[in-house]
């Protein structure tokens, strides 16, 4: 039997326990998955809470950078972004590991968008570094908006093989030249964006709740693709499910499926 959560703070409104009770189901597991209040700091006295039982855990914010810290079982990529939103058992042991770098990349090749030239990220947090990895070597360039310089030392790890720049909040006007935009910024930071008139290049939204964000909506009515956060919610999902169970699937199938399932709740 699976016995597994998504922990964070806040949580209550997470889809992850209707997408991965679905998925279960349909692959016909036993399971258990439920969402979990854990604060910032308090990563390590809830997992030394638990049993054996558990399976894993899905870890949203602000637990992806902490629990790097927890552990010695960190794969490669996860050290090198510093963050990691799965948390599984093997060897009686915690292993992190993170499935959202290939929810990115499985989102756009899903999308038909080719990661090329100049990609400008918006934000510089943990989701960020996993879109700048996704994108890493394959970009030329990648421009990251942020407010802070506390950040760059850690996006400047993550981007091994692309040019990588910085700007701060007053030059977001870049994204004009942008070749795609991912924005992995909280509800309300792109209210005020500077929009082209008229755009082909797609805009990568990280959230799917509230959706559309007052600059998706406007983004595609300027012609530009907008791709939404429950595909990358679901992407890096099915890894875990993956991870969860031990099972293979089809993804596209499981995909079109919790896209289905996530909508209707939404709506």
């Amino acid at each position: 039997m699976i016995k597994a959560a998504v922990l964070g703070s806040p949580i209550s409104h997470s889809l992850s326990p209707l997408l991965h009770t679905t998925a279960y189901k349909e692959l016909g597991i036993d399971a258990q998955y439920e969402a979990i209040e854990v604060k910032a700091g308090g990563l390590a006295d809830f997992l030394e809470s638990k049993d054996s039982s558990w399976t894993g855990f899905s870890l949203t914010m602000p637990l992806k950078e902490e629990v790097v810290s927890y552990t010695n079982n960190v794969d490669v990529l996860a050290a090198r972004i510093k963050s990691a939103n799965t948390l599984f058992r093997k060897d009686s042991k915690w292993h992190a590991t993170t499935t959202d770098v290939l929810g990115f990349t499985n989102t756009l090749k899903l999308h038909g968008v080719d990661i090329h030239g100049h990609v400008v990220i918006l934000g510089a947090g943990a989701t960020a570094r996993a879109a700048a990895a996704a994108c890493d070597g394959l970009a030329a360039q990648i421009t990251v908006v942020n407010r802070s310089v506390a950040r760059v030392a850690d996006m400047s790890v993550a981007v091994v093989d692309s040019d990588l720049s910085f700007i701060d909040w007053s030059g977001t006007s870049i994204i004009s030249d942008a070749d795609l935009v991912i924005s992995t910024t909280p509800a309300g930071a792109t209210d005020s964006l500077i929009l082209p008139t008229t755009t082909s290049v797609p805009f990568f939204e990280a959230l799917y709740n509230p959706f559309p964000t007052k600059a998706s909506q406007e983004w595609g009515q300027r012609g530009g693709l907008v791709i939404d956060g429950l595909d990358l919610l679901i992407h890096q999902g099915l890894a875990q499910i993956e991870i969860f169970s031990g099972v293979q699937f089809d993804h596209d199938e499981m995909y079109s499926l919790l896209r289905a399932v996530g909508l209707a709740a939404l709506a």
